[in-house]
């Protein structure tokens, strides 16, 4: 049995000192990152409640309830940087994806820890495909409140809708994975593929538009 409490500040220490140090734009990045991971960690919390509570297998709460938890956590800190800090979509799109990794390297931590499986191969593609899947929800989310905020359309219906879009994608791998053969192949592949075309994306016109260093080219 491992303490995840105990991981958290193992790894935060170091971090919170570091950032003493820094300033800008890598101070953020690491504050985003030490955020990342006390969400996964609390949304861990709020799973076990609600399998507890609902009386589901630990299986069908990772489908179904568990994927709208956590993009609902990892939303937070996008609405707290776009309401209360004001920031720009620079800063809003630096934050997603820093704390979505945050959320995926403790997330990976703890279960390595946990002694699951020790495979090479199977740590390889817990990395690239759960690791993944974490950072494109996140780029997922962001991308599509920025582009809400350009166009002067952000409301609660449209927000809701860029979390739906988060959580299906997550509750889809969950689902994918859960399913030996064909269908957990496909499962672990579907992270990796969206990262690709984002990446592809991001080398044309979209990712300075998301960053916020230019308007989107007609």
């Amino acid at each position: 049995m491992i303490y995840s409490e105990n991981v958290l500040l193992c790894l935060t220490i170091p971090l919170l000192i570091t950032v003493l140090f820094l300033r800008d734009t890598p101070r953020k990045v690491i504050e985003a990152f030490i955020l990342g991971m006390i969400i996964c960690l609390v949304s861990g919390y709020i799973s076990g409640f609600a399998k507890i509570a609902s009386g589901m297998s630990a299986e069908d709460t990772a489908i179904y309830v568990s994927p709208l938890i956590e993009e609902t956590m990892k939303l937070l800190p996008v609405l707290f940087t776009m309401y209360v800090l004001e920031d720009g979509d620079s800063e809003l799109f630096l934050t997603s994806v820093a704390s979505g990794a945050g959320f995926a390297t403790f997330e990976n931590i703890c279960y390595l820890l946990s002694g699951s499986e020790t495979r090479l191969s199977f740590v390889l593609i817990r990395g690239f495909a759960v690791g993944t899947m974490h950072i494109a929800s996140m780029i997922l989310l962001a991308g599509t409140i920025i582009i809400e905020r350009r166009y002067d359309a952000v409301s609660l219906p449209a927000l809701a809708g860029a979390l739906a879009m988060s959580s299906t994608l997550h509750g889809l791998y969950n689902l994918l994975v859960s399913e030996p053969g064909l269908f957990s192949a496909i499962g672990y592949a579907m992270p990796f593929g969206i990262a690709v075309l984002l990446y592809i994306a991001f080398n044309m016109n979209i990712g300075p538009y998301l960053r916020g260093e230019e308007e989107i080219k007609k």
